[in-house]
């Protein structure tokens, strides 16, 4: 859970610094745009990266791998605290990006291998309620430490030297599962599941962007409606952010398959923007969000639950790390995809309305094949997504 926290911390920790490393860099040519690609291109990196991590995952070994990486994350992490290169920082947010591709590949590949069934379901949730909490708190902690100085905040990358000698020895090194990698016949090791997993992946990119949305745009939206208070903003977001929580909770006491749900879900996320998009004041945009955000706390799980349905051991690396980048792609897509749709419809909280249609639109075309798939699975029957 602490490693899968490592690349929010990079997401975050800088956002409250980028005025004052704007300042400090004010000289450099071309300061205006390299500044906030210093907080952008880790995602970016780690998007492009994390299929290849995931090949490196099942060849070398998911623990292996994370230790190193998690060593690697802290080194380049803290790259800032000593060079006054704009160049040079951003070369390090690259590799930080190389770095978090291997730790998040690795951390939900463990998460695979160790538990099966119910509990794996379970920890996944804990995963993505770890990861949305501690955005918060790692916010908070980058305006703390950014009072002592805009480089202070890269110190805290550091943690990454104290967790790695705790997962060399607290982590056991998993082992396949009888029969795991094997195909259901029994007479060979089972191929990647490419055509099943390049479906779940798009819609993974769809769902990060509608994970994402709310992060993302809500301050804007706020600012439309003559809310620019950084008191307020900060407020609301934090609302958000803890109906993200409930919803992962919310997920942990689910019985029903992943796959079943999502239609649900995805439909909930839909009338959340429809409530945004359609808001003329601040309560019911904040209702939208809350809306939204429960939704998106179950869904993210459930995307992820469901594409590790479909891997075995020997290819679950593999997987994880397509899922992964599919997952980081629509982050990196997100503000894209709503920026083309404020300049088609003229505002934004249009074009979050539009999200919202396409998403129940959505939600509706896979309700017929979740029933398909159910009615084809026999009573008792293991899921075969």
């Amino acid at each position: 859970m602490a490693g899968s926290c490592l690349p929010v911390l990079g997401a975050v920790l800088i956002a409250p610094v980028l005025p004052r490393m704007q300042d400090h860099f004010a000289g450099v040519a071309g300061a205006e745009a390299l500044v906030p690609l210093v907080l952008t291109v880790p995602a970016l990196s780690l998007a492009l990266l994390a299929p290849f991590a995931g090949v490196v995952v099942d060849r070398v070994g998911r623990k292996r791998l994370l230790v190193a990486a998690t060593i690697l994350y802290a080194l380049f992490g803290t790259v800032p605290l000593w060079t006054d290169s704009l160049y040079g920082i951003l070369a390090s947010r690259v590799l930080v990006g190389v770095a978090e591709a291997a730790i998040m590949t690795a951390c939900t590949t463990l998460i695979g291998d160790y538990y099966t069934g119910r509990v794996r379901d379970r920890y996944l949730a804990l995963q993505t309620m770890c990861a949305s909490a501690s955005a918060t708190v790692f916010f908070v902690l980058g305006g703390a430490l950014g009072a002592a100085g805009w480089r202070a905040p890269f110190g805290l990358y550091a943690v990454g030297l104290l967790l790695a000698p705790v997962m060399a020895r607290a982590l056991p090194t998993p082992r396949p599962a009888s029969g795991d990698g094997q195909d259901r016949t029994g007479t060979g090791p089972r191929p990647f599941p490419v055509r099943r997993m390049t479906g779940i992946c798009l819609l993974t990119v769809f769902g990060a962007v509608v994970f994402y949305t709310v992060p993302v745009e809500m301050s804007y939206l706020l600012d439309d409606l003559g809310t620019d208070a950084p008191g307020a903003i900060g407020a609301v977001t934090a609302v958000a952010s803890a109906a993200t929580v409930v919803g992962s909770v919310v997920f942990t006491r689910l019985t029903d398959r992943p796959r079943h749900r999502l239609p649900l879900v995805l439909a909930l996320s839909g009338v959340g923007f429809l409530f945004m998009g359609l808001a003329d004041g601040l309560p019911l945009l904040i209702v939208g969000a809350v809306v939204n955000c429960v939704a998106t706390g179950l869904l993210l799980p459930s995307l992820l639950t469901l594409a590790m349905s479909r891997l075995d051991f020997a290819d679950r690396g593999r997987g994880t790390g397509l899922w992964t980048s599919a997952f980081f792609l629509g982050e990196f897509a997100c503000p894209l995809i709503l920026l083309g749709g404020k300049g088609a419809l003229g505002e934004l909280a249009s074009a979050v309305g539009l999200l919202g249609l396409t998403t129940l639109l959505l939600a509706a075309a896979l309700l017929p094949l979740t029933r398909r798939t159910g009615a084809a699975q026999p009573h008792g029957a293991p899921e075969r997504p």
